[in-house]
């Protein structure tokens, strides 16, 4: 019997460095509620580890590290998901046995799911051999979630690299890849998750308090082009538009952040949605500060 080929590989975490949204899409329109945003994203060196091996059945092994189960549905899972969106691409069943052993934290910002699902359409479209070009691709990709869009990076997957840097506009689904940056920084995991639609709830409230338009991502997107035109990473420069909606939706984050920033007197940021905060300063000056976190020293890649 023939042996059944296997795909290794790591699905990164990502940063949202700096992040500008938008007001959302007007009721009516093709995309009624969405955001737009001007986003800084970055790969970082946190990564799940994805396995595909052909199989007789389709199937799905998603635990942590530690060898506990997902604490989510599978179906409801994005590699289950980006496994039949793959299949609807390619028009024929895709049998496939997948195992994935994560690493970077769920509800964070960090784009974990979204990472794995990335690596899971890429993986299946080798191991097939399967016909489907990058658009397609992509296109299938941001179907499924806004950010997945941003690890399909075939230029870097064929070199088994993490998906480059890149400036993303739009509703996600604009991509201008960028030059890798390799600065140490620490990661900040509280607890507890932040649900991407309560933050964005509360980021329209203050919208609706606020009195204003919003911000104009066209003109954020040449604030971020200087920004990372410059030789190195100010962190006092980066900003995110959801940091503050997310410190109100869940007020423990706030409280974290402030805590860390004041001991440190340094900056310390939101990555997309929260709850995961991150600073650049060394771990072993930033865990004093921070019992209730999961801390991670990192780099970007």
């Amino acid at each position: 019997m023939a042996s059944r080929r296997t795909i290794h590989a790591r699905a990164h975490a990502k940063i949202n460095l700096a992040l500008g949204v938008g007001p959302p899409e007007p009721a009516g329109s093709l995309h009624a509620g969405y955001h737009p945003i001007a986003s800084w994203m970055h790969a970082v060196d946190l990564a799940d580890d994805i396995t595909l091996t052909e199989a007789s059945e389709t199937s799905f092994d998603i635990a942590w590290n530690d060898g506990q189960p997902a604490e989510w549905d599978l179906a409801d899972d994005l590699c289950v998901r980006a496994h039949a969106a793959v299949e609807r691409l390619a028009g024929r069943s895709l049998p496939v046995s997948v195992r994935v052993r994560k690493a970077i934290p769920a509800g964070g910002g960090l784009g974990g799911g979204s990472a794995d699902a990335g690596a899971v359409m890429l993986a299946l479209r080798d191991l097939f051999a399967l016909d489907i070009d990058d658009a397609a691709m992509l296109a299938g990709a941001h179907a499924l979630g806004t950010d997945i869009t941003y690890f399909i990076d075939p230029l870097a997957w064929e070199a088994e690299q993490p998906p480059r840097p890149a400036l993303v506009g739009g509703l996600g689904d604009r991509i201008e890849r960028l030059a890798r940056r390799g600065d140490p920084l620490t990661l900040l995991c509280p607890p507890f998750g932040c649900p991407t639609g309560t933050v964005y709830r509360a980021f329209d409230a203050s919208l609706a308090e606020g009195g204003d338009g919003g911000r104009d991502t066209d003109a954020c997107t040449e604030v971020l082009r200087a920004m990372i035109a410059r030789d190195g990473i100010e962190p006092a420069a980066l900003f995110n538009d959801l940091g503050e909606p997310a410190e109100r939706a869940e007020p423990r984050l706030g409280a974290i952040r402030r805590a860390v920033a004041d001991a440190l007197a340094l900056p310390v940021h939101v990555s997309g949605s929260g709850s995961t905060l991150f600073c650049f300063a060394p771990t072993e000056r930033v865990r004093p500060h921070a019992p209730e976190c999961r801390v991670i020293g990192t780099r970007l890649v």
